[in-house]
């Protein structure tokens, strides 16, 4: 890495959801990084900042000008970072537009490089337009979101005063930067993450915007050696705990209950009857979901609340040991409901998902998982890890 002397620490990421900022900063863990995600900004930057702090602002939810309030503050707070990303959904979710602005501003950075792809996951940015699985995002079941419908598909109509780049045109980064543009970057694969990330001498010159792709890339350029860190014991009985409606997730929930050592239970607003039906199963493996159909945001939000209450209940009278969540405003509610204030990341075992340990008054070993990301086979697999974490099988 180029950063100039004696003046950045540190490596900092803004998410706007949970499951965002263990996707920004689980790359970096890989990369031989400590490091951690806070659950809601700090009052100030940790002393002696070293590896990566991951702020989940939770500003998705917020409206907009609550949204850019919070993004301006936070990116000011770590304006001084040798690395400052901000995290986007790779599919557009969200207030894309103005939170960028908003942490440009805080950040004080030179220009802005905008680059949502993640190859991985079928995301990619084709002359500025954001197409998953070859559909534009727009067109897409995200656009069917009932909390964060997606609108527009086309970059350069969120931002009007964009100037495109991609991978044919790596060579003229230095140039963009250095007269303070905002750059979207358009990429198809991991090498053209690679390559823009390559071209830019200095990375603190710039605000970086994108998914996990381009965190995975900015990871890879600042990869350094680290301790690996110890893995958890396995887990007893684990809860899995969905609250994203994505039809991706549902197919990964119903394949994991067609299994007989699975049992569980759908939550609908009366977090006590779902405690009790909890508390009777003998099998290995717990499932709390909300109902399948998309809800409307305060509906969600409700049944995020009830979500929390069942899951704190069954923690804190030793019914469960650890925890597989989905849904970034799902895991964030859950989380802070058992008093913890951050995650310690062990890894990253899948794309779009985050392993780690609780910080806080209950230390429990978490999976985060995105709503959207993975085959029909992923929670099957994850709920493997959590159980056996030294064996790379992939049943429950």
């Amino acid at each position: 890495m180029t950063f100039r002397n004696d003046v950045r620490s540190g490596i900092a990421i803004l998410a706007d959801d949970l499951t965002s900022a263990g996707d920004g900063a689980a790359p970096f863990r890989r990369a031989g990084h400590d490091a951690r995600i806070l659950l809601s900004t700090p009052a100030a930057v940790p002393r002696n900042a070293t590896g990566v702090t991951a702020v989940d602002l939770g500003s998705r939810v917020l409206d907009e000008e609550a949204a850019a309030m919070r993004t301006w503050r936070a990116a000011r707070l770590f304006a001084d970072s040798e690395l400052l990303l901000k995290t986007v959904d790779s599919t557009l979710r969200g207030h894309v537009a103005t939170e960028v602005r908003a942490a440009w501003a805080g950040s004080r950075r030179r220009a802005v490089v905008i680059a949502p792809a993640f190859p991985a996951e079928g995301r990619v940015t084709v002359e500025g337009v954001q197409y998953v699985r070859g559909v534009p995002v727009h067109e897409s079941d995200f656009a069917r979101d009932p909390v964060h419908p997606v609108r527009c598909s086309d970059l350069p109509t969120l931002f009007p005063e964009a100037v495109l780049a991609g991978p044919g045109l790596a060579a003229e980064l230095p140039e963009l930067i250095g007269n303070g543009d905002l750059i979207v970057y358009s990429a198809a694969k991991d090498g053209d993450l690679d390559r823009l990330v390559a071209a830019v001498p200095r990375l603190d010159d710039v605000l970086w915007v994108g998914s996990p792709g381009l965190a995975a890339a900015l990871a890879r350029r600042c990869a350094r050696a680290g301790g690996a860190a110890s893995v958890p014991a396995p887990a007893r009985r684990p809860l899995i705990v969905v609250g994203s409606a994505n039809p991706a997730t549902r197919r990964q929930l119903a394949a994991l209950r067609a299994r007989a050592d699975v049992q569980g239970v759908t939550v609908s607003g009366d977090p006590a009857a779902a405690v009790e039906t909890l508390r009777g199963p003998t099998a290995p493996v717990l499932t709390l979901q909300t109902p399948d159909e998309r809800r409307a945001p305060q509906t969600a939000r409700a049944l995020a609340r009830s979500l929390a209450a069942v899951v704190q209940a069954l923690t804190e009278e030793h019914t469960v040991d650890a925890l597989v969540v989905t849904g970034g405003e799902t895991a964030a509610t859950v989380l802070q409901a058992l008093g913890a204030t951050g995650i310690g990341l062990l890894d990253e075992p899948e794309p779009g998902v985050a392993r780690g340990t609780l910080l806080g008054q209950l230390p429990l070993p978490v999976l985060i998982k995105a709503g959207g990301f993975g085959d029909d086979a992923m929670l099957l697999r994850l709920c493997h890890l959590i159980r056996h974490p030294l064996d790379p099988g992939e049943h429950a």
